[in-house]
């Protein structure tokens, strides 16, 4: 209703251009910025207007330099939808406090502010920043948030885990075109935060440790420039922001359309900009160039790629390595032994940290602390200070194989890692190195000691080196075997009930994110900073210990990207927890069913959102081990990671079949209702499609906005499969669509997706197809079959099947979406 209000207000406005120019202090709702008209800061750094670019005549909102002769775009609003002329053009503030550009009486561009602010304004900082506040001066929206290819002091690039906000830089298509380009750059959090240049998928650059440190100025700009990095790593947010000290010189780092990470200063004297550096700047900055265990030094007279020490790495393919084929990297001459408890660590300096996609940290711990902590998992394969400033701080911890390890020479204060290696290696070994090596030093370990207390932690180290997750041994079992029957049996790593439970705040109301038939889901944070969602099974669930059981076996064996991670569990006493990969923006439910929250998903994330959930499907149907059956897809069982991906939870009753088995009865049905396909509620018979029917479901939820289950058009009696239906005969499908989308819409999108929920859901579940035939159909540009009548047409046939109900706490046809446990069939 406040969308609508809003555009209603807008149609109404009466726009009067203003004769003279202006250069503005702030915006409002009464005061707005036409063509012509500027805002600019207090200083008159920076000023926002409408500007061309280059050798375009396109207009766009922009904020560029003021005292600057040529023109410098360092934020583009509009920058997907140009603009052909200025003359009719109003930025200005509308309920509930939201910063809109028009174009006559359409919208270009907002700033999608959702919290109400009463006498909001519009105000340009000094740092180039644009921020809205309401009347108390609290920051509403800043466009610091959404950065496009200029990092500005004071900007962040990473995460905000609250707000769920991505700080990261996008180029332009080409150098006059603001356009989203094919680079970005910005920050992976698998770990330590790690920042790299990517184009598309691809990365092509990665910056190494993030470090909090001081140094002077670029000398190709300015050696007056006192510079300073700020790393902020904690349970709110990945951050890394710089500024420079006082000095008249501006400063400015950009992404260019090429894929260039660059610095610029601006030169009064010569009335230009100066590039300063330049990344990628050589052949070793190519993102592991020299693989695993490879380390890439620049040399004029041999080959950029040595192993990262010769004496200890030999390539893993010579003939390749000697043609200067360096992709399969370097392996150990000498195997790690670590149950023996001989393996020590070897300190390397004046190198690039590896990689973090594989790692661990823990930002207060000593560097002594982290050698032990290592040392003890034979599945850590090196350590060094999180923080790479000099002096250090913190653990971080790798697994796995070191990639993109580049060599710096001696004494340029670059970083040290300590590498892990087989005792053998420290015997008659000097810190000596071969020529191209990179030089270092032994440290050599208390063995006597470790020797004895390996008697008492060897089940850990079986643990340690089968699992990836590198969960942390606990002191209530560090395997937990979990046995359907003598072919499924797994390791999954257990946590202790202690350590959930500080992760939680012991469970906290303020870290509850919902609830489900199994229990409540919380939000927990564990010791090393890692953002967990944990689900604890209610002692008044009717699920029990079989439903913990199956989500085990069933997810533990599942690795796709369109499936929830699980990380491990706990059992410890009644209490029996698992715990998850959290996942920032929750669950899609709260976001299609919400008014606001709907504003946020536009078309275009739905689709890919529909095309995520299908591909996750066809891996459970067919591309896993074992043909899994979820048996309860819904819309709050589809939850979101910080880009709106979706990755298909919650396998408490799903069923796993083998060989060419493809369906089942069942006398105790599970589900929830209006998801269930008809066969399945009425007869418990489940197959693939009884997932097709849901899924078909679900993508007409996704486009109209609506719930299956609750719908009712009141004209005619139908639910929204039966409106879908008759809108599709009347030719009028476009009118399902979500209202909150309709502008953002792909018809031909639209019309397809709506066709396969339609054909996802017809009455005989012989005449739906496959999912891999609907990630086709999706994909593809082919005409489709015409659907059939689907099930459940009218909303009377959804409440015939609650008639079938047994005796249960939940009602069975509440609108929360609690699964139904058990349902006696006909």
């Amino acid at each position: 209703m406040e969308a609508r209000a809003m555009f209603l207000l807008l149609f109404c406005f009466p726009f009067v251009r203003k004769i003279d120019a202006a250069e503005l202090v702030t915006i409002s709702d009464s005061r707005f910025l036409t063509d012509g008209d500027t805002l600019v800061s207090d200083a008159g750094i920076f000023e926002l207007g409408y500007f061309q670019t280059g050798s375009s005549r396109n207009i766009y909102l922009g904020i560029r330099y003021k005292k600057i002769p040529v023109t410098t775009l360092v934020w583009v609003a509009n920058r997907d939808q140009p603009l052909a002329s200025a003359s009719a053009l109003v930025l200005k503030i509308t309920e509930p406090g939201t910063l809109v550009l028009l174009n006559n009486i359409s919208m270009v561009w907002s700033s999608n502010t959702t919290t109400k602010s009463r006498n909001a304004t519009a105000k340009l900082s000094d740092t180039g920043n644009l921020v809205l506040m309401d009347e108390n001066k609290k920051v509403v929206w800043q466009s610091f948030d959404y950065p496009t290819e200029h990092w500005l002091p004071g900007m962040k690039i990473g995460y905000d885990y609250l707000r769920g906000i991505k700080w990261q830089l996008s180029s332009w298509e080409s150098s006059d075109n603001p356009l989203v380009g094919e680079f970005t750059w910005g920050t992976e959090i698998h770990s330590y935060p790690d920042d790299k240049l990517k184009q598309g998928s691809v990365v092509k650059f990665r910056v190494g440790a993030w470090k909090s440190e001081k140094f002077k100025g670029i000398s190709a700009v300015s050696k007056n420039l006192n510079f300073t990095y700020n790393v902020i790593v904690n349970e709110e947010e990945a951050s890394i922001s710089y500024d420079y000290g006082n000095s008249s010189t501006l400063f400015r780092m950009t992404l260019s359309s090429s894929g260039k990470f660059e610095s610029w200063g601006w030169m009064e004297e010569g009335k230009t900009w100066q590039l300063g550096l330049s990344f990628p700047k050589d052949v070793c900055d190519t993102y592991n160039i020299c693989g695993a265990h490879g380390s890439c030094i620049l040399n004029m007279n041999e080959q950029s790629c040595v192993c990262l020490d010769e004496t200890k790495f030999v390539p893993r393919n010579k003939k390749d390595w000697d043609m200067s084929d360096w992709t399969g990297g370097c392996v150990r001459r000498t195997p790690l032994d670590c149950q023996n408890g001989s393996d020590a660590f070897i300190k390397y300096s004046n190198v690039k940290l590896p990689d973090t996609h594989d790692s661990w940290f823990n930002m207060s711990m000593t560097i002594q602390e982290c050698e032990a902590r290592c040392k003890k998992n034979c599945t850590c394969m090196a350590y060094a200070n999180a923080d790479a400033s000099p002096g250090g701080r913190g653990c971080l911890l790798w697994f796995g194989d070191l990639i993109d390890i580049r060599s710096y020479p001696q004494g340029n204060g670059h970083n040290d890692i300590f590498i892990r290696m087989a005792s053998s290696e420290l015997v008659a070994e000097s810190n000596s190195r071969k020529k191209g090596g990179v030089k270092g030093k032994i440290i050599i370990p208390v063995v006597i000691l470790g020797v004895l207390l390996l008697g008492f932690i060897s089940s850990w180290l079986l643990y340690a080196r089968k699992n990836k997750n590198h969960a942390e041994p606990t002191e209530e079992g560090l395997i937990l075997n979990i046995s359907k029957s003598q072919e499924e049996t797994m390791e999954l790593p257990q946590f202790s009930f202690t350590t959930i439970a500080n992760a939680t705040v012991n469970f906290s109301p303020q870290n509850k994110l919902g609830e489900g038939g199994f229990g409540p889901v919380y939000k927990g944070m564990l010791e090393e900073g890692k953002q967990v969602a944990v689900k604890r099974l209610s002692r008044n669930s009717s699920q029990g210990l079989d439903e913990f059981k199956n989500e085990v076996i069933c997810i533990s064996k599942l690795q796709h990207r369109n499936l929830v991670k699980l990380l491990g569990c706990c059992i410890h006493g009644d209490e029996k927890l698992l715990i998850y990969e959290y996942m920032t923006n929750k669950s899609l439910d709260l976001f299609i069913f919400d008014e606001k929250q709907s504003l946020f998903l536009d078309w275009t994330k739905r689709f890919n959102i529909i095309k995520g959930i299908a591909r996750g499907l066809v891996y459970l149907h067919q591309d896993s081990r074992l043909r899994i059956i979820h048996r309860d897809l819904k819309a709050s069982n589809i939850l979101l990671d910080h880009d709106m991906n979706p990755k298909i939870s919650d396998f408490g009753i799903a069923r796993s079949f083998g060989g060419n088995e493809s369906q089942a009865n069942t006398e105790r049905v599970v589900g929830t209702y209006g998801y269930m396909s008809p066969e399945y509620a009425i007869d418990g018979i489940f197959s693939v499609k009884s997932d097709v029917f849901s899924f078909g479901v679900l993508v007409l939820e996704i486009v109209s906005g609506k719930r299956n289950r609750g719908f009712t058009q009141q004209e005619h009696g139908n639910n929204l499969l039966g409106y879908a239906w008759t809108l599709y005969n009347e030719g009028r499908s476009m009118d399902l669509v979500d209202p909150t989308i309709a502008e953002s819409c792909n018809p031909q999108e639209v019309s397809k997706s709506i066709e396969v929920g339609l054909l996802c859901v017809q009455q005989n579940a012989e005449d739906r197809p496959k999912m891999s035939t609907v990630v086709m159909m999706l994909g593809g540009e082919d005409a489709l079959l015409q659907p059939k009548q689907p099930a459940y047409f009218m909303e009377r046939d959804l409440l015939l099947v609650s008639n079938f109900s047994s005796s249960t706490t939940n009602p069975t046809g509440s609108l929360n979406e609690l699964t139904i446990t058990e349902v006696d069939p006909r």
